[in-house]
């Protein structure tokens, strides 16, 4: 930050702050845009070429497709959850538990 003398008029001068930082802007000249053109590409669905990305997504969504990258997580093993062996062995005891005293489960039939 920098001060300099300002002139107010009637002959009057005043010291003030002069605001130096610079705006924020990309050091890029333009900024990025996305085309929807690309290299001619042959579609997977009905092998036509296309080099539109709407069109050739327009085509896969009319079929009921889904486009799919190549994105190396989808072909990771999925981790499994943990099974609470004991969670279930206690359930299963206490349903046996209630049939051995007899209870039952009415269901009414319908008819």
């Amino acid at each position: 930050m920098t001060f300099a003398w300002f002139d107010v008029g009637d002959g009057r001068k005043v010291f003030r702050k002069v605001e130096t930082a610079k705006p924020k802007r990309s050091a890029l000249p333009a900024p990025m845009i996305n085309s929807d053109t690309m290299s001619e590409v042959q579609s997977m669905h009905d092998g036509k070429f296309y080099t539109s990305k709407s069109a050739l997504r327009a085509t896969y969504r009319a079929a009921g497709l889904e486009e799919v990258g190549n994105d190396p997580a989808r072909l990771r093993p999925r981790k499994r959850p943990k099974v609470d062996r004991k969670a279930i062995r206690d359930t299963v005891e206490k349903a046996a538990a209630r049939f051995d005293r007899g209870e039952r489960v009415s269901r009414s039939r319908p008819g």
